[in-house]
Protein backbone atom coordinates (compact mmCIF):
# COMPACT_ATOMS: atom_id res chain seq x y z
CA UNK A 1 0.00 0.00 0.00
CA UNK A 2 1.68 3.14 -0.65
CA UNK A 3 0.86 6.98 -1.49
CA UNK A 4 2.91 9.98 -1.58
CA UNK A 5 2.30 12.37 1.77
CA UNK A 6 4.69 14.42 3.58
CA UNK A 7 4.11 12.54 7.31
CA UNK A 8 4.82 9.40 5.70
CA UNK A 9 7.69 7.40 6.99
CA UNK A 10 10.82 7.41 5.22
CA UNK A 11 12.70 3.97 4.57
CA UNK A 12 15.99 5.79 4.56
CA UNK A 13 16.20 6.88 8.28
CA UNK A 14 14.88 3.36 9.92
CA UNK A 15 14.74 2.92 13.61
CA UNK A 16 16.56 0.24 15.34
CA UNK A 17 14.33 -3.02 15.58
CA UNK A 18 13.17 -4.35 18.71
CA UNK A 19 14.41 -8.26 19.38
CA UNK A 20 10.87 -9.20 19.23
CA UNK A 21 11.01 -8.24 15.68
CA UNK A 22 14.66 -9.62 14.43
CA UNK A 23 13.78 -12.72 16.26
CA UNK A 24 10.20 -13.02 14.07
CA UNK A 25 11.50 -12.20 10.77
CA UNK A 26 14.74 -14.44 11.62
CA UNK A 27 11.40 -17.31 12.13
CA UNK A 28 11.93 -18.18 7.87
CA UNK A 29 8.44 -19.33 6.19
CA UNK A 30 8.34 -22.23 3.65
CA UNK A 31 7.12 -20.75 0.50
CA UNK A 32 4.91 -23.06 -1.33
CA UNK A 33 2.72 -22.57 -4.40
CA UNK A 34 -0.64 -24.17 -5.95
CA UNK A 35 -2.23 -23.88 -9.04
CA UNK A 36 -5.82 -22.58 -8.77
CA UNK A 37 -8.16 -20.80 -11.88
CA UNK A 38 -5.24 -20.92 -13.93
CA UNK A 39 -3.44 -18.71 -11.89
CA UNK A 40 -0.58 -19.76 -9.55
CA UNK A 41 -0.45 -18.50 -6.12
CA UNK A 42 2.04 -18.49 -3.74
CA UNK A 43 1.97 -18.62 0.06
CA UNK A 44 3.85 -18.93 3.06
CA UNK A 45 3.95 -20.82 6.26
CA UNK A 46 4.73 -20.89 9.76
CA UNK A 47 4.77 -24.09 12.43
CA UNK A 48 3.58 -27.45 12.40
CA UNK A 49 0.94 -28.93 10.03
CA UNK A 50 -0.95 -30.69 12.69
CA UNK A 51 -1.99 -27.70 14.34
CA UNK A 52 -5.38 -26.04 14.14
CA UNK A 53 -4.77 -23.42 11.22
CA UNK A 54 -4.48 -19.48 11.13
CA UNK A 55 -4.81 -17.82 7.53
CA UNK A 56 -3.37 -13.78 7.55
CA UNK A 57 -4.56 -12.09 4.34
CA UNK A 58 -2.97 -8.85 3.09
CA UNK A 59 -4.36 -5.28 2.17
CA UNK A 60 -4.52 -4.06 -1.44
CA UNK A 61 -1.33 -3.86 -2.88
CA UNK A 62 0.49 -5.29 -0.30
CA UNK A 63 1.68 -8.97 -0.25
CA UNK A 64 2.04 -11.97 2.56
CA UNK A 65 5.51 -10.40 4.44
CA UNK A 66 3.33 -7.92 5.64
CA UNK A 67 2.37 -10.90 8.47
CA UNK A 68 5.94 -12.00 8.54
CA UNK A 69 6.66 -10.27 11.60
CA UNK A 70 3.31 -11.12 13.10
CA UNK A 71 2.61 -14.94 11.88
CA UNK A 72 5.58 -16.07 14.58
CA UNK A 73 3.89 -14.91 17.01
CA UNK A 74 1.44 -17.86 16.60
CA UNK A 75 2.82 -21.09 15.71
CA UNK A 76 3.18 -22.43 19.57
CA UNK A 77 -0.87 -22.98 18.88
CA UNK A 78 -1.35 -22.16 15.30
CA UNK A 79 -0.13 -23.37 12.02
CA UNK A 80 -0.27 -20.03 10.28
CA UNK A 81 -0.71 -19.53 5.98
CA UNK A 82 -0.42 -15.99 4.77
CA UNK A 83 -1.21 -16.18 0.87
CA UNK A 84 -0.23 -13.63 -1.51
CA UNK A 85 -3.75 -13.12 -3.12
CA UNK A 86 -3.30 -13.01 -7.16
CA UNK A 87 -2.55 -9.86 -8.32
CA UNK A 88 -0.22 -9.48 -5.26
CA UNK A 89 3.28 -10.08 -4.27
CA UNK A 90 4.89 -13.38 -5.90
CA UNK A 91 1.26 -15.07 -6.88
CA UNK A 92 0.47 -14.22 -10.81
CA UNK A 93 -1.88 -11.79 -12.28
CA UNK A 94 -5.45 -12.18 -13.48
CA UNK A 95 -7.03 -10.55 -16.56
CA UNK A 96 -9.92 -9.82 -13.70
CA UNK A 97 -10.37 -9.67 -9.35
CA UNK A 98 -13.14 -10.58 -7.50
CA UNK A 99 -13.94 -11.21 -3.74
CA UNK A 100 -15.70 -14.38 -4.44
CA UNK A 101 -12.57 -15.69 -6.75
CA UNK A 102 -10.37 -15.01 -3.78
CA UNK A 103 -12.04 -15.96 -1.02
CA UNK A 104 -12.26 -19.51 -3.48
CA UNK A 105 -8.41 -19.13 -3.81
CA UNK A 106 -7.66 -19.05 -0.24
CA UNK A 107 -9.77 -22.21 0.25
CA UNK A 108 -7.77 -23.57 -2.56
CA UNK A 109 -4.47 -22.60 -0.27
CA UNK A 110 -5.79 -24.40 2.86
CA UNK A 111 -6.60 -27.56 0.93
CA UNK A 112 -3.11 -27.30 -1.05
CA UNK A 113 -1.63 -26.50 2.51
CA UNK A 114 -2.59 -30.39 3.80
CA UNK A 115 -4.14 -27.93 7.11
CA UNK A 116 -6.30 -28.99 9.47
CA UNK A 117 -9.95 -28.24 8.75
CA UNK A 118 -12.25 -25.32 10.23
CA UNK A 119 -8.93 -22.75 9.84
CA UNK A 120 -9.84 -19.56 11.22
CA UNK A 121 -9.06 -16.43 9.10
CA UNK A 122 -7.13 -12.51 10.15
CA UNK A 123 -8.00 -10.20 7.18
CA UNK A 124 -6.94 -6.39 6.91
CA UNK A 125 -8.45 -3.78 4.97
CA UNK A 126 -8.99 -4.94 1.76
CA UNK A 127 -8.15 -8.80 3.59
CA UNK A 128 -10.58 -8.10 5.70
CA UNK A 129 -12.63 -7.76 2.63
CA UNK A 130 -11.95 -10.85 1.46
CA UNK A 131 -12.23 -12.27 5.25
CA UNK A 132 -15.92 -11.46 5.11
CA UNK A 133 -16.46 -13.02 1.97
CA UNK A 134 -14.83 -16.01 2.75
CA UNK A 135 -16.91 -16.14 6.00
CA UNK A 136 -19.72 -15.70 3.75
CA UNK A 137 -19.53 -17.83 1.62
CA UNK A 138 -17.54 -20.11 3.22
CA UNK A 139 -18.80 -20.38 6.96
CA UNK A 140 -19.58 -23.73 7.17
CA UNK A 141 -15.96 -24.51 6.54
CA UNK A 142 -14.26 -22.13 9.13
CA UNK A 143 -13.71 -21.59 12.62
CA UNK A 144 -14.12 -17.92 12.74
CA UNK A 145 -12.76 -14.67 11.08
CA UNK A 146 -11.59 -11.53 12.23
CA UNK A 147 -12.05 -8.59 9.90
CA UNK A 148 -9.67 -5.99 10.93
CA UNK A 149 -9.79 -2.06 10.14
CA UNK A 150 -11.85 -3.23 7.02
CA UNK A 151 -15.19 -0.11 6.48
CA UNK A 152 -17.94 -1.95 5.19
CA UNK A 153 -19.81 0.99 3.56
CA UNK A 154 -17.37 2.09 1.69
CA UNK A 155 -14.56 0.79 -0.50
CA UNK A 156 -11.22 -0.13 1.08
CA UNK A 157 -8.99 2.45 0.28
CA UNK A 158 -5.97 1.17 -2.30
CA UNK A 159 -9.24 0.63 -4.65
CA UNK A 160 -11.10 4.15 -3.75
CA UNK A 161 -7.32 5.39 -5.11
CA UNK A 162 -7.00 3.10 -7.28
CA UNK A 163 -10.49 3.92 -9.24
CA UNK A 164 -9.70 7.71 -9.04
CA UNK A 165 -6.56 6.70 -11.13
CA UNK A 166 -3.96 8.79 -9.50
CA UNK A 167 -0.62 6.64 -7.33
CA UNK A 168 -1.41 2.83 -8.72
CA UNK A 169 -2.44 3.56 -12.68
CA UNK A 170 0.97 3.29 -13.67
CA UNK A 171 3.12 1.95 -11.51
CA UNK A 172 6.97 3.16 -12.22
CA UNK A 173 10.12 1.64 -12.61
CA UNK A 174 12.73 2.70 -10.68
CA UNK A 175 17.14 1.88 -11.67
CA UNK A 176 18.00 0.29 -8.18
CA UNK A 177 16.34 -0.81 -5.13
CA UNK A 178 17.39 1.92 -3.10
CA UNK A 179 15.65 4.57 -4.94
CA UNK A 180 12.33 2.40 -5.13
CA UNK A 181 12.19 2.01 -1.95
CA UNK A 182 12.54 5.39 -1.18
CA UNK A 183 9.43 6.14 -3.37
CA UNK A 184 7.22 3.60 -1.09
CA UNK A 185 4.89 5.38 0.82
CA UNK A 186 1.85 4.07 2.96
CA UNK A 187 -1.77 4.19 1.54
CA UNK A 188 -3.82 5.29 2.20
CA UNK A 189 -1.13 8.36 4.01
CA UNK A 190 -0.64 8.48 7.36
CA UNK A 191 2.49 8.81 10.25
CA UNK A 192 4.26 5.51 11.93
CA UNK A 193 6.88 5.12 14.49
CA UNK A 194 8.13 1.60 13.33
CA UNK A 195 10.21 2.72 10.39
CA UNK A 196 11.74 -0.83 10.61
CA UNK A 197 8.63 -2.47 9.85
CA UNK A 198 8.06 -0.05 7.01
CA UNK A 199 11.86 -0.46 5.26
CA UNK A 200 10.89 -4.40 5.61
CA UNK A 201 7.90 -4.20 3.84
CA UNK A 202 8.59 -1.98 1.29
CA UNK A 203 12.09 -4.27 0.66
CA UNK A 204 9.47 -7.28 0.16
CA UNK A 205 6.98 -5.27 -1.95
CA UNK A 206 9.74 -4.61 -5.03
CA UNK A 207 10.97 -6.89 -8.17
CA UNK A 208 13.53 -6.43 -10.49
CA UNK A 209 12.72 -6.35 -14.35
CA UNK A 210 14.79 -6.51 -16.93
CA UNK A 211 14.17 -2.41 -17.09
CA UNK A 212 14.70 -2.16 -13.20
CA UNK A 213 12.93 -2.22 -10.43
CA UNK A 214 9.00 -2.13 -9.76
CA UNK A 215 5.92 -3.07 -7.73
CA UNK A 216 4.94 -6.39 -7.28
CA UNK A 217 0.79 -5.87 -7.14
CA UNK A 218 -0.86 -5.63 -10.59
CA UNK A 219 -2.87 -2.21 -10.91
CA UNK A 220 -6.30 -4.04 -12.52
CA UNK A 221 -6.71 -5.04 -8.65
CA UNK A 222 -8.56 -2.06 -8.23
CA UNK A 223 -11.39 -2.79 -10.45
CA UNK A 224 -14.61 -1.67 -9.51
CA UNK A 225 -15.78 -4.96 -10.63
CA UNK A 226 -15.09 -6.95 -7.36
CA UNK A 227 -17.70 -5.10 -5.97
CA UNK A 228 -20.51 -6.49 -7.44
CA UNK A 229 -21.91 -7.80 -4.10
CA UNK A 230 -21.80 -5.60 -1.56
CA UNK A 231 -19.51 -5.68 1.89
CA UNK A 232 -23.15 -5.34 3.62
CA UNK A 233 -25.06 -9.19 2.19
CA UNK A 234 -21.52 -10.23 2.94
CA UNK A 235 -22.00 -9.26 6.57
CA UNK A 236 -25.21 -10.39 7.10
CA UNK A 237 -25.09 -13.68 5.34
CA UNK A 238 -21.99 -14.75 7.91
CA UNK A 239 -22.05 -18.35 8.81
CA UNK A 240 -19.27 -19.04 11.07
CA UNK A 241 -18.03 -16.47 14.27
CA UNK A 242 -16.57 -13.32 13.54
CA UNK A 243 -14.86 -10.78 15.26
CA UNK A 244 -14.62 -6.89 14.48
CA UNK A 245 -11.00 -4.70 15.34
CA UNK A 246 -9.83 -1.37 14.37
CA UNK A 247 -7.42 1.15 14.67
CA UNK A 248 -7.96 3.84 17.46
CA UNK A 249 -7.22 6.73 14.89
CA UNK A 250 -8.48 5.06 12.00
CA UNK A 251 -9.78 7.74 9.58
CA UNK A 252 -11.99 4.86 7.80
CA UNK A 253 -13.52 2.81 10.62
CA UNK A 254 -14.95 5.76 12.42
CA UNK A 255 -17.60 5.84 14.95
CA UNK A 256 -20.42 6.18 12.66
CA UNK A 257 -18.88 2.81 10.65
CA UNK A 258 -18.65 1.20 13.70
CA UNK A 259 -21.98 1.50 14.57
CA UNK A 260 -23.35 0.86 11.00
CA UNK A 261 -21.31 -2.41 11.43
CA UNK A 262 -22.53 -3.45 14.38
CA UNK A 263 -25.93 -2.69 13.75
CA UNK A 264 -25.42 -5.17 10.43
CA UNK A 265 -24.25 -7.79 12.74
CA UNK A 266 -27.00 -7.53 15.19
CA UNK A 267 -24.67 -6.34 17.96
CA UNK A 268 -23.88 -9.71 18.13
CA UNK A 269 -19.84 -10.03 17.60
CA UNK A 270 -16.95 -8.34 19.26
CA UNK A 271 -15.81 -5.08 18.17
CA UNK A 272 -12.11 -4.75 19.72
CA UNK A 273 -10.22 -1.14 19.21
CA UNK A 274 -6.50 -1.27 19.26
CA UNK A 275 -5.33 1.75 21.02
CA UNK A 276 -2.42 4.64 19.10
CA UNK A 277 -3.44 2.78 15.85
CA UNK A 278 -4.51 3.88 12.46
CA UNK A 279 -5.51 1.85 9.31
CA UNK A 280 -2.45 -0.11 9.11
CA UNK A 281 -2.83 -1.56 12.67
CA UNK A 282 0.00 -4.89 11.92
CA UNK A 283 2.11 -2.01 11.21
CA UNK A 284 1.47 0.59 14.46
CA UNK A 285 0.63 -1.54 16.99
CA UNK A 286 1.87 -5.27 15.94
CA UNK A 287 2.04 -6.06 19.47
CA UNK A 288 -1.11 -4.84 20.93
CA UNK A 289 -2.94 -6.55 17.82
CA UNK A 290 -0.91 -10.59 18.51
CA UNK A 291 -2.13 -9.68 21.94
CA UNK A 292 -6.08 -8.35 20.79
CA UNK A 293 -5.80 -11.57 18.28
CA UNK A 294 -4.36 -14.17 20.82
CA UNK A 295 -7.40 -13.29 23.43
CA UNK A 296 -10.50 -13.66 20.26
CA UNK A 297 -8.58 -16.99 20.01
CA UNK A 298 -9.28 -18.18 23.43
CA UNK A 299 -12.26 -17.44 24.02
CA UNK A 300 -13.46 -18.82 21.08
CA UNK A 301 -11.13 -22.11 21.83
CA UNK A 302 -13.11 -22.11 24.47
CA UNK A 303 -16.95 -21.00 23.79
CA UNK A 304 -19.82 -22.49 22.34
CA UNK A 305 -20.05 -21.25 18.30
CA UNK A 306 -23.80 -20.04 18.76
CA UNK A 307 -24.43 -19.95 14.97
CA UNK A 308 -23.11 -23.71 14.60
CA UNK A 309 -25.01 -24.75 17.38
CA UNK A 310 -28.06 -23.23 15.97
CA UNK A 311 -27.81 -25.21 12.98
CA UNK A 312 -27.69 -28.45 14.66
CA UNK A 313 -30.74 -27.83 16.64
Amino acid sequence: MRAKADYSPSVTSVTRPPTWFTGAIANRPTTSTVDFESATISYLTWGEVDKPCLILLHGGAAHAQWWSFIAPQFTQKYFVIAPDLSGHGDSAHRDSYSMEQWSDEVMAVAAAANSQPQPIVVGHSMGGHVALAMAARHGHNLAGAIVLDSPVRAPDPESEEGQRGRMFKNPKVYPDLETAMEHFFLMPPQPCENTFIVEHIARNSLKETADGWTWKFDRNVFSPERYRDSDQNYIEHVTCRMALMHGQLSDLVTPEVQEHMEKLTGRAVPMVEIPQAYHHVPLDQPLALIAAVRAILADWQHSVDKKKLRDLV
